[in-house]
């Protein structure tokens, strides 16, 4: 991560929501096993989750459901259910406030998800609220994760060159993201992800912006 004068100098930290803010392995699994047993079809394989993790629910929801019918079914269920049960079993990253409040105010907060509608209800439940100067969802952008649009828009929005800002992430899709922004890359307990730098607690975020 360059850092050869004030211009270079990092401004952001960007955040990805599932993976780094929030372990969510029972929330996204009951929500997707919760829909694919209303069809009468069982829970999902480790190859799906995988893929539900990282992805819009939209695009986790067309690869669970290969027949449109389905399909089109499953999207209309998923409108119709409540979240509340879902986004209480989301377990918050113990490290997660204490470093906000540590990288306020010298520096932005933003937060670049393939969450969609459920992005502001989750932050409200865990008091995240005000904690973020900027949230882009997959609802906010043409195109969501591995496509730099996100990370552009917060960009953007900020005023900042690619070098004034660091993602955190834990997906390809976050360092695909990252890669084709220009955006130095943080991974988060994922040793096998391509990264500028890899952590297994988010209070090393802090150390490294220290150090460079």
């Amino acid at each position: 991560m360059p850092n050869t004068g004030r211009q270079n100098e990092v401004k952001a930290v960007v955040f990805d929501c599932d993976g780094v803010m929030f372990d969510t392995v029972k929330a996204n699994t009951a929500y997707y096993d919760h829909i694919l047993h209303h069809f009468g079809k069982p829970g999902m394989t480790a190859e799906q989750f995988a893929f539900a993790h990282m992805h819009t629910v939209d695009e986790a929801l067309a690869h669970l459901f290969d027949d449109a019918a389905e399909l089109a079914q499953a999207r209309a269920l998923r409108t119709q259910m409540s979240y509340l049960p879902f986004l209480q079993a989301m377990e918050i990253e113990p490290g997660l406030k204490p470093l906000l409040r540590r990288l306020k105010p010298r520096y932005h907060t933003a937060v670049a998800t393939n969450r969609t509608d459920t992005m502001n209800r989750v932050l409200r439940t865990h008091g995240l609220e005000g904690l973020f100067d900027l949230v882009v969802t997959a609802l906010d952008v043409a195109r969501p994760k591995p496509h730099p649009d996100q990370l552009d828009r917060i960009l953007d929005h900020f005023a900042l060159t690619p070098a004034q800002a660091v993602f955190i992430g834990d997906s390809e899709l976050d360092a695909a993201a990252a890669a084709a922004a220009g955006v130095a890359f943080i991974a988060y307990a994922n040793q096998r992800l391509p990264a500028d730098f890899h952590i297994e607690r988010l209070d090393q975020v802090a150390d490294i912006l220290a150090r460079h």
